[in-house]
């Protein structure tokens, strides 16, 4: 067994640096439905909305600075005397922010994909459906997201770092988007301590062999000065 550490964030860990999750009452995604907004299908019938969707989530990311919590997991991964690989659910640029790297398995708002040849590039501040791609001109761009119903990236990495790792913690998670929500029991296999870090109970929460409630900038940073002594 390694001293590999596997950190899986999500939407929780960026809820206090101003940006909303799916079930934040007045955000921006209470004003859509996510079939609309962050699906395939939904972006083929009104790309124009997406667009406004993930341009106003991208404006909302460039204003928001790393909490504490983000700044724990930065710090973690500079002093820890084994590997820390953070995998995010995130699709801002919080943990890179606060002095962090991380598998993005959601993709980022700052990167644009073409839907005609697979080029990827940097994304304006405001994209629009007739942008062309700038490899092949087609003007097919969409937001470098995973979409619902899409295969998340860095997923043959991911599962490599979980057979090898000898403590996996989720922070900040639902535990209802597959197949993150499916990688606490792939860490057990391989024979990993696990840890929920979460507000509240999720319902994957008995999954866990430790389980420490309470917000993210209190618990996170908590937990890794336990770590590190």
């Amino acid at each position: 067994m390694t001293d590999k550490i596997i950190v899986l964030t999500g939407a929780g860990l960026s809820a206090e640096s101003g940006l909303g999750t799916f079930r934040d009452e007045g955000g921006l995604w209470a004003q859509h439905r996510i079939e609309d907004v962050a699906t395939p299908e939904g972006f083929a019938r009104n790309p124009q909305l997406v667009h406004d969707f993930y341009n106003a989530r991208r404006a909302q990311a460039a204003e928001a600075s790393p909490n504490e919590a983000h700044v724990a997991l930065a710090e973690l991964q500079a002093r820890w005397s084994g590997e820390v690989v953070i995998v995010t659910q995130n699709v801002d640029g919080l943990h890179e922010a606060a002095g962090g790297v991380a598998l993005h398995m959601h993709g980022r708002l700052t990167g644009a994909l073409c839907n005609a040849c697979d080029h990827r590039w940097e994304a304006p501040m405001t994209m629009a459906p007739d942008d062309p791609c700038p490899a092949c001109g087609a003007r097919a761009t969409r937001p470098d997201v995973v979409w619902f119903g899409e295969m998340p990236y860095h997923m043959e990495e991911i599962a490599t770092h979980l057979a090898s790792c000898m403590l996996f913690a989720s922070i900040g998670t639902s535990g209802q988007v597959y197949p993150a929500a499916g990688f606490v029991q792939e860490a057990r296999l391989a024979g990993a301590e696990t840890v929920e870090l979460n507000l509240e109970p999720t319902d994957i929460s008995r999954a866990f062999a430790q389980r420490r409630f309470g917000t993210a900038s209190q618990v996170v940073p908590d937990w890794v000065a336990g770590l590190l002594g």
